[in-house]
């Protein structure tokens, strides 16, 4: 291969799970830090075998549906209790089990919401192209084979001796994707 072609970095082919999840403890163990792993359906534990840390997109879920729910109790107690007094049935004007509907309402709004563009903002979505999408192999990510990719902008990334590893950890296949 020339070194003047631009490269994105590597892809790699495996024929099922197990070589995949073998394949990706060695890539952690190696020091890769921007590379992933694609499969066409879950594979139990590959996060863990990836290193993959924890999301975060739980507690920004916890955070705003407590903020929702705030903002939605706040906003009834200040409309019938401050701006709009008005007295029904001689029901106090802070009336907690009439606010309870509106209230849950806004807890379950402002979660969902968090976790759909939680979701999108810290998996980087929407992404139109990705390298890897012009790859004749990797259209086989959704049916049956498995893939990882590492960055050539990893600080670990030699383009001989990643390959070298790739091939030593039982890729069937492996190429380079150009930006």
């Amino acid at each position: 291969m020339s070194e003047n072609i631009p490269t994105w970095g590597l892809l790699a082919q495996y024929e099922d799970p197990h070589s995949i999840y073998q394949a990706c403890e060695q890539v952690r163990d190696a020091g890769y830090q921007q590379w992933d792993a694609c499969a066409p359906f879950p594979v139990h534990g590959l996060d863990r075998a990836m290193g993959v840390k924890p999301s975060r997109l739980p507690w920004i879920v916890l955070v705003v549906g407590l903020v929702g729910s705030a903002l939605g109790l706040w906003l009834q107690a200040w409309t019938s209790g401050s701006a709009y007094p008005f007295i029904t049935g001689g029901k106090p004007l802070f009336s907690l089990p009439a606010f309870v509907p509106v209230w849950y309402e806004m807890t379950v709004l402002a979660s969902c919401l968090a976790a759909f563009f939680g979701n999108w903002i810290l998996n980087g979505l929407p992404r139109l192209h990705h390298p890897a999408f012009a790859s004749r192999a990797f259209e086989r990510a959704t049916d049956d084979k498995f893939f990882i990719m590492i960055e050539a902008a990893d600080p670990k990334f030699d383009l001989a001796q990643t390959e070298a590893l790739l091939k030593s950890t039982g890729a069937t296949h492996v190429e380079v994707l150009e930006p």
